[in-house]
């Protein structure tokens, strides 16, 4: 007799639809989450709980990972690559550890993938040293589920047809969009004038109350911090709760899984784990479903060996860990001055809270000469500068020479950036390419507060990451200029961004050359799955989460058939 029908190790994206969906359908369902279970109560705009203390995310000295970095070449031509833990380094890879994950802290742009992103290769062919794979299922597959995400989580925004836009079975969203800053029409006439199409972003974010959730209270902080008013579609406050009401789902806080059981068949039999007690405990279940975050995935299998799995659980093909993805791209910078504004205008623009929400998919699809051969792009997300008060005025205290500022300069400095100064953001969104360079293993020399190895990840990109990330930053510069902005700057860079990671356990129909299959079963362990991003083979030009939503939820009902 099994504890449990179905037992999910992590709570995010990748988890609350499962969890959701199977215990709405009857079955006994046990939810593993190493970190605490916050609620609304507990998140405050408070910079130094969101962003300079480890509330939400582990304490580096009890967990960290190692990040190993290019360093140069060989005589050989070979790379050479250097590691630091992240407790040496200080660099951050956690995105958000308790109930919901990072969902909790997600800014929720939320785009669907196009058709074309489940046939990469076939439609723009082999890049050299890039792992580039179709998917084994199409986007008719996922629509459905992109479709009942919408109203699960909560998406708001408006449809508006443009030469890129992506089949839809309904006509629009279930909730309109969230209220725009007045820069927003500022952006549209810019973009007109450039003969651009801009387009409104979709947003997991309620813009009226709905159930148990408020809808968005606009107070300006919002990504990197949690929601206070159950507005923003995190899994806790979108699927988890309402689990946990059917009286069919058990949530366990600070339950870290270090290893899953297999036996002789290879099937799991037991999750372990340790309590809020450090204390060791085991629980059954019919059906496993992983979903840590790509990284803690990958890592988590890896340590899971067993009679079939010597090299870790579904690992017989030796590509756990492997073709790990970010989002590649970059961002950039325009300044604008109140009083460069009419005065009505200039009050606008003073306002905090209301979203920008405008993006570009003009070159979703490149087809430039200048550029080279057709290639796939990418997205542009305009955004304001995010608002924490500590990081901006600490960005003031010195000058352009790395000279310490203070007194009236600094005063100067600092009145101009709170009181005189508007920063609009762009930021770009391209696909990283997988590739043999970036993956994650264990290191057996550095462990955790518990004994176990931590994560490794390998940190190489592809430098056609670049070239299309540049390609794109330079359109978004010209949007800034058309709209009068001073000091504009960009960047791109192949520095990943830990709250965008994917991949590391790929599905595929050949079980030599992915993890998973294409109903995301392990191919060698035929009760276990994977729901989190890991799946994913290739990103897209967009943020993951709506399609780890999409694609749970998808996974669950594959599940709730074979229960």
């Amino acid at each position: 007799m099994k504890d449990f029908d179905v037992c999910i190790i992590g709570s995010g994206a990748g988890g609350g639809p499962v969890a959701l969906t199977l215990s709405e359908a009857g079955y006994s369902v046990l939810v593993l989450e190493k970190g605490p279970w916050f609620t609304e109560a507990d998140f405050f705009k408070d910079e130094l709980a969101c962003c300079r203390r480890s509330v939400y995310t582990p304490e580096l000295k009890d967990e960290m990972h190692v990040l190993e970095e290019y360093d140069g070449q060989n005589s050989d031509g070979s790379y050479k690559w250097s590691s630091e833990s992240t407790l040496e380094s200080g660099s951050d890879f956690w995105n958000g550890n308790c109930i919901g994950g990072s969902s909790n802290f997600m800014s929720g742009y939320f785009y669907r993938l196009k058709p074309k992103d489940f046939r990469l290769r076939s439609e723009f062919g082999e890049i050299n040293e890039a792992n580039v794979v179709d998917w084994p299922i199409d986007y008719e597959a996922m629509e459905p589920y992109y479709t009942l995400a919408e109203t699960a989580v909560g998406i708001s925004g408006k449809v508006i047809p443009h030469q890129y836009q992506e089949p839809r079975s309904t006509p629009d969203f279930p909730y309109p969009p969230t209220i725009e800053h007045a820069v927003s029409g500022l952006i549209d006439k810019a973009c007109r004038e450039l003969n651009m199409h801009p387009l409104p972003t979709p947003r997991a974010i309620l813009p009226i109350a709905e159930g148990d959730r408020n809808g968005c209270a606009y107070s300006g902080f919002c990504g990197s911090y949690g929601c206070s008013t159950g507005a923003k579609g995190s899994s806790r406050a979108a699927l988890l709760d309402k689990a946990v009401k059917t009286g069919n789902c058990e949530i366990r806080a600070h339950a870290k899984v270090y290893k899953l059981v297999s036996n002789q068949s290879g099937q799991v039999t037991n999750a372990d784990y340790f309590n809020k007690d450090n204390k060791k405990q085991s629980v059954s279940a019919k059906v496993f479903v992983v979903a840590c975050q790509a990284i803690e995935t990958s890592r988590l299998l890896l340590a899971s060996t067993g009679p079939k799995h010597p090299n870790g659980l579904a690992n017989n093909s030796g590509q756990v860990g492997k073709n790990l993805l970010f989002s590649a791209g970059g961002s950039g910078t325009g300044e604008f001055t109140y009083k460069q504004f009419d005065t009505e205008l200039g009050q606008a623009m003073k306002q905090r809270g209301p979203f920008v929400n405008r993006n570009l998919q003009d070159w979703y699809y490149i087809d430039d000469k200048e550029f080279g051969s057709p290639a796939k792009g990418g997205v542009i997300d305009f955004l304001f500068r995010h608002p924490n008060g500590i990081s901006k005025a600490n960005r003031e205290k010195r000058d352009d020479n790395g000279n310490l500022v203070w007194g009236k300069p600094l005063k100067q400095r600092l009145k101009t950036v709170f009181a005189d100064t508007k920063y609009l953001r762009f930021e770009v969104f391209n696909d990283w390419l997988p590739t043999d360079d970036c993956f994650v293993s264990l290191d057996s020399s550095v462990k955790d507060k518990w004994g176990s190895p931590v994560a490794k990840i390998r940190l190489g990109y592809h430098d056609h990451d670049l070239k299309v990330g540049r390609y794109l930053a330079d359109k978004s510069e010209q949007v800034l200029r058309q709209m009068n902005a001073s000091n504009i700057r960009s960047s791109v860079s192949g520095s990943p961004p830990p709250n965008l990671v994917a991949g590391g356990c790929r599905f595929g129909n050949d079980p030599a050359t992915s993890v998973l299959n294409a109903d995301c079963q392990a191919h060698d362990a035929e009760n276990l799955y994977v729901t989190d991003g890991s799946f994913m083979p290739t990103g897209g030009s967009v943020p993951y989460t709506w399609t780890i939503y999409a694609n749970a939820f998808r996974v669950a009902d594959i599940i709730k058939k074979r229960l």
